[in-house]
């Protein structure tokens, strides 16, 4: 295994969830400051969503570096999966948020509270809009590089709060029209996106602790390289799981049956730097070598 891909991707992991933790405490002071002084409900709440997410930039810089611990006696296979088990953490609040704006915003249909439409309501709601999006788009781009299932849990935890903040807008547009519950109605549908999103990432994270293998793209990869090494003549029951952010694989290639163990180690060695050099995720590789026999060719 790489040690190098992981500590960069740690790193890469670190900064961009400091950003977000910077953007997420001027966003919920701003809106909810304004949403007070504005008597708006939806932005109150939109402001303390936003702060929910500092819990889950903590949640990410906790797990990555729990996760990131090395391997000893009692985790032989490293503490990668304490990254994966924040992320499910994450996908709960998630669903917890979308939960709690469809709550409100029905108590609030029921109760029949409308508010008067005001501007600053508006200026607060768009600027949250563009800074959360585009926060997510950096989020997410950094957590598919990092292959970090805590850091995309999190970068749709940005984009639920620019959701609610849209939400936020629906409502005034509506409210100018006439229409004094849209804000609530326009919660109440981000609401469920929200919570859909927050059932895929557990779905997600289910299939790593439930010993899922890797992706499909990537399981393709790997039987490409193995392929392309003309040494390995057949090979056989290639096996992946996902460990947080690593692979771990096991193989059993057939080798020239003539060839001593020192030139069959080395094409196992080189079968390993060639995985290890053209996979992004940083990989833990078991090859077992075999003699290339009929009886061995299953």
């Amino acid at each position: 295994m790489d040690e190098l891909k992981q500590d960069v991707a740690s790193e890469q992991i670190r900064s961009v969830t400091y950003i977000g933790m910077g953007v997420n405490l001027a966003l919920s002071a701003v809106k909810i400051v304004i949403g007070s002084l504005a008597g708006s409900l939806a932005l109150v709440a939109d402001g303390i969503h936003s702060l929910s997410d500092l819990a889950t930039d903590i949640a990410v810089l906790l797990g990555v570096h729990l996760g990131s611990k090395k391997a000893d006696r009692s985790h032989p296979y490293g503490h990668g999966r304490v990254e994966t088990f924040f992320g499910g953490l994450i996908a709960l609040i998630l669903i917890f948020v979308g939960g709690a704006m469809i709550y409100y915003a029905t108590i609030s249909i029921a109760k029949d509270i409308v508010t008067t439409p005001r501007v600053p309501v508006l200026i607060a709601a768009v600027a949250s809009i563009f800074s959360k999006e585009w926060l997510y788009r950096v989020t997410r781009q950094v957590a598919i590089r990092s292959h970090s299932p805590t850091l995309y849990a999190n970068a749709w935890h940005h984009r639920s709060d620019a959701l609610s903040s849209v939400a936020v807008v629906i409502g005034f547009v509506l409210l100018v029209f006439g229409f004094g519950h849209g804000d609530q109605v326009a919660a109440i549908a981000v609401g469920l996106m929200i919570i859909w999103v927050g059932g895929r990432i557990i779905g997600d994270t289910l299939q790593e602790l439930t010993e899922g293998s890797a992706d499909q793209d990537t399981i393709e990869h790997i039987e490409h390289i193995i392929n392309e090494n003309s040494a390995i003549r057949h090979w056989h029951q290639l096996r992946t799981r996902m460990v947080g952010r690593e692979v771990f694989l096991d193989v059993h290639i057939l080798v020239d049956p003539d060839l001593n163990v020192a030139a069959a180690h080395e094409i196992a060695q080189n079968l390993e730097d060639e995985l290890d050099r053209k996979c992004a995720r940083p990989v833990n590789i078991t090859i077992h070598i075999e003699p290339d026999i009929p009886e061995m060719r299953k």
